[in-house]
């Protein structure tokens, strides 16, 4: 059986990114922040990301009022021509309301911009939105998904397309324009099925785990379940990542400070339209000390990113940096920490310990 867990050997091949929504912020003064001024602040954001030697850069698609991102392309496209060595991704494409030829056709320009940086994480998305908003039924949410994410497959190559399905006419030997330069990169979200798991094993596309609540090992069987498709379908190894919400400060109480009464908001405000129960502070904390949310200093979020990446066994870590109306200073600040503090440390406390769980700094607590 496929080991899951990140050896010393795997190093080499770790990467780390920074992933946004877009979500809209208040000022210093809890005033709430325009959309527009919003997306120029995510600008901002992405330009600090590539200056401290952050990965990647992923911006969400929404349509609705508590985030700013719809078109992520364009944002990115924006960023292209202000960043030098960041890949520019998506965190994610709702697939299942786009085009997947229109989408290859966009990042093909992004591509081009960014001289080679794009890259694209597509799901279905766990709002639905777009659905109305475009003109798609709702139970065909499935087959949306699978046939254009087949779709989405046959274009990325970057070869001439031919395809045919149920949600559209069929294609003959079709070429995209701008052509491709490359075959694009692209990642398939998922929040811990196991079909999606194998769906995405099958189109030999990385995969990307959506880890936003619980302890973070319970996917160590969704990943080993993925090296073990692969393997049966000779795809070769494919790289996994993880993408979970979090917040670095100067300490651990300040990082709780600043972050609780966001997440707090945000958590209710999508509780309420699913059905949730109201949450609360204890939530939150147990999530802060045993479940995915890295929130403290940089020590505190380095050693929980690592037992993370040791025990789950991936290949990337992307922290969701923006969770709820958090003010653009903090976000810059946690950013300048991830990229100047967390990481190099990660990287170094798996190289001391590659073999072992880390100790969590909440057990002296």
């Amino acid at each position: 059986m496929t080991d899951p867990t990140t050896t010393a050997s795997d190093l080499s091949r770790l990467t780390f990114g920074l992933d946004t929504f877009g979500d809209v912020t208040v000022d210093a003064h809890g005033a709430p922040v325009p959309a527009s001024q919003v997306i120029r602040d995510v600008i901002a954001q992405g330009e600090l990301a590539d200056s401290v030697g952050i990965d990647h850069f992923s911006v969400g698609e929404h349509h609705r009022p508590d985030f700013a991102i719809s078109a992520p392309d364009m944002v990115l496209a924006a960023l292209a021509t202000r960043t030098e060595r960041i890949t520019l991704g998506t965190a994610v494409i709702v697939l299942s309301s786009d085009d997947p030829l229109r989408v290859v056709e966009r990042f093909s320009t992004l591509d081009a911009l960014s001289q080679g940086r794009a890259e694209l994480t597509v799901g279905r998305g766990s709002f639905t939105e777009s659905f109305p908003l475009f003109g798609f039924a709702l139970q065909d949410y499935e087959t949306l998904f699978e046939e254009k994410l087949d779709l989405l497959s046959a274009a990325i190559t970057g070869e001439p397309i031919t395809w045919s399905g149920t949600t559209r006419a069929p294609l003959k030997a079709q070429s995209l324009y701008p052509p491709l330069e490359r075959a694009l990169p692209t990642w398939v979200a998922v929040g811990g099925s196991p079909n999606s798991v194998v769906r995405a094993a099958r189109h030999r596309l990385p995969l990307m785990l959506a880890i936003i609540g619980g302890a973070a090992d319970r996917f160590a069987p969704y990943v080993r379940l993925f090296h073990e498709a692969n393997e049966k379908l000779g795809n070769g190894r494919l790289p996994v990542g993880v993408h979970s919400p979090g917040h670095i400060a100067a300490d651990d109480a300040t990082a709780r400070e600043q972050l609780a009464p966001h997440w707090i908001h945000n958590r209710n405000e999508i509780g309420r339209e699913r059905g949730w129960g109201p949450s609360g502070i204890a939530e939150f904390d147990a999530e802060m000390q045993h479940g995915a949310l890295y929130v403290g200093s940089p020590e505190t979020v380095a050693h929980r990113i690592a037992t993370t990446i040791r025990t789950v066994g991936v290949d990337r870590f992307d922290l969701k940096y923006a969770s709820g109306p958090m003010p653009h200073e903090q976000l810059m600040e946690s950013i300048r920490l991830y990229g100047t503090e967390v990481i190099p440390r990660v990287r170094e406390l798996l190289a001391a310990r590659p073999d072992t769980e880390m100790d969590s700094p909440f057990d002296e607590a």
